[in-house]
């Protein structure tokens, strides 16, 4: 079947599924394949579970006279050249039964932020889909594209139409956001910064920055296309000013700390307080000033929040609204959460890290006033060449941060130990989350506020329950 075909099949099918466990009745099973697995072995299950349809690329698996060949054929398998290529190519051509506006959102840190910010601002006036989680990869963007409900399968019952989409991508490769953008075929874009993480996937800054930039390369080539800028951030100004493109015409939407200077601006604000939560001020171009209380860890999230000011403003969310999500949102998944524990105080921001996100938490931790601080670090994946350096620069900082106790989980802060002056700082390593989790049982610390990060693979989200 072409995808057109297929596309009927889906409509028919709506909810997909790509986890032979977990098969919704009536659904749409997509037999992907992976490095240790592959989905075709798992279609007759997912069927016996509940899925209607179950798109394959092995055709031996397809029972005799079971293969659907017409989108109103009764065969419960669709036989297909390479499933996730189809699964992608489905996505897109829905995509393109959807017209209101879709945003894409990218870059080095804060990306899942700036995207829930901008759900909770936005969904106060409109029907949005966004992306659940950090479904931001090849497969992820897909699924979530395919919950997008248009006019016309709301015309037909059940929820309504989604009005507007927030789709977030990541990458670790050059070339990974423009192909997601092909998907997602976006109408405006943003990228929340550009840091140096993925080198080992990207080569250098250089090639991050080239790799991000593929979003402001799609929109600036798609009629109409429009790019949210963080005016005060140089490097997405380079970025613009490699490609021709200029900030000052409607092609771009700006927004700024402290203040604006070109005539695209929309807001501008910045932080007022952050001893522990975010406090800052915000003001829409030539009215009055609005102050919000977030619930957010970290100046850095200055950035974020401001994005999701703009954006509201941009698509006529009333500044009361804007306010009113601003200090509703309250981070999860480990990014930015302050928790209050029976023993201690707690920053999680334990689901990923990289030199550019490790050194604006160090330094916001550094300014919050506690008499007894500790750092629980883990290590920085996927630096390449750089992994030895950065973690010597993170540690340095660790040292100055104002902690009593440093624990360090993993080989390269290991290394990163040799010959630093702790200035009578203790400093502990722990070859992995085990080691910490027993040390913790063992003496737990108490009264103390405690930054806990690292990348996603050293689980250091293990630890706020022990804690």
């Amino acid at each position: 079947m072409t995808i057109e075909e297929i596309y009927k099949v889906f409509l028919a099918h709506p909810e997909v599924t790509t986890d032979s466990r977990r098969c919704p009745a009536g659904s749409m099973f997509f037999a992907l394949k992976g490095e240790s697995f592959d989905g075709n072995r798992f279609a007759a299950k997912a069927l016996e579970l509940g899925a209607a349809v179950a798109v394959v690329d092995d055709a031996t698996v397809v029972p005799e006279g079971d293969l659907r060949k017409t989108p109103q054929g009764e065969g419960r398998y669709v036989v297909v050249p390479d499933v996730l290529r189809t699964l992608q190519q489905l996505a897109a051509y829905h995509r393109q039964q959807f017209h209101g506006p879709v945003l894409e959102v990218t870059g080095t840190n804060g990306k899942t932020t700036t995207k829930e910010l901008l759900a909770a601002v936005l969904g106060r006036k409109y029907q949005v889909l966004y992306t659940q989680g950090n479904l931001n990869n090849h497969i992820g963007v897909p699924l979530t594209l395919l919950r997008l409900r248009t006019e016309a399968m709301a015309a037909t019952g059940g929820d309504p139409a989604h009005e507007l989409a927030i789709i977030e991508t990541g990458a670790n490769h050059p070339g990974e956001i423009a192909f997601l953008a092909d998907i997602v075929d976006p109408d405006y874009g943003l990228i929340t910064n550009v840091g140096r993480a993925h080198l080992e996937g990207f080569g250098s800054f250089e090639g991050v920055k080239r790799t991000k930039g593929e979003l402001y390369d799609y929109l600036h080539a798609k009629p109409g296309g429009r790019i949210f800028v963080n005016e005060s951030n140089y490097d997405l100004q380079d970025m613009l000013v490699e490609r021709d493109i200029d900030i000052d015409t409607q092609e771009c939407i700006t927004y700024a700390r402290e203040q604006a200077l070109t005539m695209t601006w929309v807001c501008e604000g910045d932080v007022l307080e952050c001893d522990p939560m975010l406090r800052l001020w915000w003001r829409p171009k030539y009215e009055a000033q609005h102050v919000v209380q977030t619930q957010l860890i970290g100046a850095y999230n200055a950035d974020n929040v401001l994005a999701a000011v703009a954006a509201g403003l941009h698509f006529g969310v009333k500044p009361e609204e804007i306010c009113a999500a601003l200090e509703e949102y309250k981070p999860s998944l480990g990014r930015s959460e302050y928790r209050q524990t029976e023993h201690n105080e707690l920053i999680v921001d334990a689901y990923n890290a990289n030199l550019t996100s490790m050194t604006a938490a160090l330094d916001n931790f550094e300014h919050i006033q506690q008499a007894h601080k500790m750092v629980i670090l883990g290590d920085m994946k996927e630096l390449g060449e750089a992994s030895a350096e950065a973690h010597r620069t993170v540690l340095q900082k660790a040292l100055a941060c104002g902690a009593e106790v440093i624990w360090l989980v993993g080989e390269e802060f290991k290394k990163a130990v040799t010959g630093q002056d702790s200035k009578n700082i203790e400093i502990r390593n722990f070859d992995d989350v085990e080691a910490v989790k027993s040390a913790i049982i063992q003496e737990p610390p108490k009264g103390r506020l405690i930054l806990i990060k690292g990348s996603n693979s050293t689980r250091l989200h293990q630890l706020p329950e022990l804690l």
